[in-house]
């Protein structure tokens, strides 16, 4: 297992993930445009859900390049990458069931989402997280949570807005265990906990 982690702390797997996430990031904001162009200003930040958490990994990688912990930036990246990576994966695979077919993006969508997911679980050791991280965190989580569902500003998906209300009460539960998986892996006192 130390070779593994040896590999995702070296500088040229941080300067590659964090090129991968930097696209990924750009791709997602631009996938959301049409989205974002009709989003009243008061929810713009909180509507782009994906980008967003890979934009939080972007800056966690950035700051494994200089050597240092943003610890705010950690709790936000894993519980956001978590939730929405297996978020989009679970909505591709609803939607491949609903209609009988995906087209190729969908499935590209379910590589990378779940990519987003594995990625910030793995780099836990790594991160020192303290406790009010956690909670603004959380806060920031069951927040968007509110403006999604409350203020219907959720991500569009044809063929599921027909199951919006299913669709939020599983969301919500995925955040609150997002919300558990950060605290297990970037927070608890006896988790393995490496140096980068």
């Amino acid at each position: 297992m130390n070779w593994m982690y040896s590999i995702l702390a070296s500088k040229q797997t941080l300067l590659l993930l964090l090129l991968v996430n930097i696209f990924g990031t750009i791709y997602g904001y631009i996938w959301y445009g049409s989205q974002l162009e009709e989003t009243p200003d008061i929810f713009l930040a909180f509507v782009p859900d994906s980008p967003t958490a890979s934009l939080f990994f972007v800056f966690v990688l950035f700051a494994f390049v200089l050597k240092t912990n943003w610890g705010l930036m950690e709790a936000l990246a894993i519980i956001t990458l978590f939730k929405y990576g297996i978020w989009a994966v679970v909505m591709n695979i609803l939607t491949l069931i609903t209609t009988g077919w995906l087209p190729w993006e969908g499935y590209m969508l379910i590589a990378s989402h779940l990519g987003m997911a594995v990625q910030g679980v793995l780099y836990a050791p790594f991160y020192r997280i303290k406790l009010w991280h956690l909670i603004v965190a959380a806060i920031w989580t069951i927040h968007n949570e509110m403006i999604d569902y409350v203020f219907k500003m959720m991500p569009r998906y044809g063929d599921l807005m027909q199951y919006m209300d299913a669709i939020g009460y599983f969301t919500f539960w995925l955040s609150l265990f997002s919300i558990f998986v950060g605290w297990y892996f970037g927070y608890r006192k006896d988790r393995l906990a490496l140096r980068i």
